[in-house]
C-alpha cells in the first residue's frame, strides 16, 4: 500500500493503546518509516536498471519489509523492553499483504513469492477503505481533543 494507509493505520494504532514518548516513536519507525528506509535501498538498483522511466509494479521489496525480519524485529522489541516495533511492523506487513504485487516472505532464504490477500478486489478499493476506516476512527477517538483544540483556537 501507499504511505498515506501505512500513517493512517499507525496513527489510529498509537491512539488506541494510548503510546507514549519512545513508543511513539517506534510505532511510527516500525508501522511506517519502515518503507522511507526500504525504498531507498531499492532506489539506485531500480534507476541502474530503468533509469528515470516508470516501472509498474517493480519489486521495491527487500527483506527489511518481509515477515522474515521479525527474526530480528522480535529480538529487537525484547532488548528495548517493548512490543511496539513487533506489533507496529506485523501491521505495516499485514497492509503490504493486501495488495497484488509480489512479495517474498521468507526471502533471502527461499525464493518462494505470493500476490498477497484479497486478490478479487482491486489495490485502490482496498486502500480507500483502509483510509476511510482508520480515518474515521482515528477521528472518532480524537473528537474530545480536536474540540479542546478548536475552542483554544477560536477562544
Amino acid at each position: 500500500m501507499t504511505i498515506l494507509p501505512h500513517l493512517l493505520l499507525t496513527t489510529l494504532g498509537v491512539q488506541v493503546l494510548g503510546l507514549e514518548g519512545k513508543d511513539i516513536v517506534l510505532a511510527y519507525t516500525f508501522g511506517y518509516g519502515i518503507d522511507l528506509v526500504d525504498h531507498q535501498i531499492k532506489l539506485p538498483l531500480y534507476l541502474r536498471k530503468n533509469g528515470k522511466k516508470n516501472e509498474k509494479h517493480y519489486h521495491w521489496r527487500t527483506p527489511l519489509q518481509e515477515p522474515v525480519a521479525l527474526m530480528w524485529i522480535i529480538p529487537l522489541s525484547v532488548y528495548v523492553g517493548t512490543y511496539v516495533p513487533a506489533l507496529f511492523f506485523v501491521s505495516h506487513f499485514a497492509l503490504d499483504y493486501m495488495v497484488s504485487y509480489e512479495k517474498r516472505p521468507f526471502y533471502p532464504f527461499t525464493t518462494y513469492s505470493t500476490e498477497g490477500i484479497l486478490t478479487k478486489y482491486s489495490d485502490l478499493s482496498k486502500e480507500v477503505c483502509v483510509c476511510v476506516v482508520c480515518g474515521a476512527l482515528s477521528l472518532t477517538l480524537g473528537y474530545d481533543e480536536i474540540l479542546k483544540l478548536a475552542s483554544t483556537i477560536f477562544s
